[in-house]
């Protein structure tokens, strides 16, 4: 039900599991970190409710800034999550749960332009059905495409991604 090898490509219809899933870590998250935190959240298809999705559990992590986040990630190991590293330009630390992954979670600053990418595409295409089943469309074609290589299937669904990020932003400023 949850937890897919590296590299492979294959998507799995919506669970509500996932939902819960999610929860379950944010209260673990939350007890271990809550006087650094700011928020956590439930980004990628996982958190599209009708989405089909790779069933990896994807977590964002919000701290007050990227320097002292580095302070979380013993605390985070802790609670079974592998420490994969820091990816600077995006001001991210990286971890991993699970064999295979379970779990994907990134630790960011409240300024992070990735993550309010992530909260408008989750929360637009909750909004919008009619893009949230493109989007699906796209997925299948491109596990189709890309069986075995993951980082090309992301890469792929880039303009995409992209062209539903402008329609949100566009749509907030009318």
């Amino acid at each position: 039900m949850i937890g897919l090898s590296d590299d492979v490509v294959h998507l799995h219809p919506y669970r509500v599991a996932w939902r819960w899933l999610f929860y379950k870590e944010w209260i673990r998250l939350w007890i271990r970190l809550r006087s650094q935190v700011l928020d956590i959240q439930h980004v990628g298809s996982t958190a599209i409710p009708g989405m089909i999705a790779k069933p990896i559990i994807d977590i964002i992590v919000v701290m007050e800034d990227f320097e002292r986040a580095v302070q979380c990630i013993d605390a985070i190991e802790q609670l079974g999550y592998e420490y994969k590293g820091e990816n600077e330009q995006l001001r991210q630390y990286y971890f991993i749960k699970g064999h295979p992954p379970t779990h994907s979670l990134y630790v960011v600053e409240r300024q992070s332009e990735d993550l309010a990418a992530k909260i408008c595409f989750r929360d637009h295409l909750i909004q919008h059905p009619e893009v949230a089943h493109a989007y699906a469309d796209l997925k299948r074609r491109l596990a189709r495409q890309f069986p075995t290589d993951r980082l090309a299937y992301q890469k792929a669904k880039g303009a995409f991604i992209q062209q539903v990020l402008q329609m949100a932003r566009v749509s907030d400023h009318t």
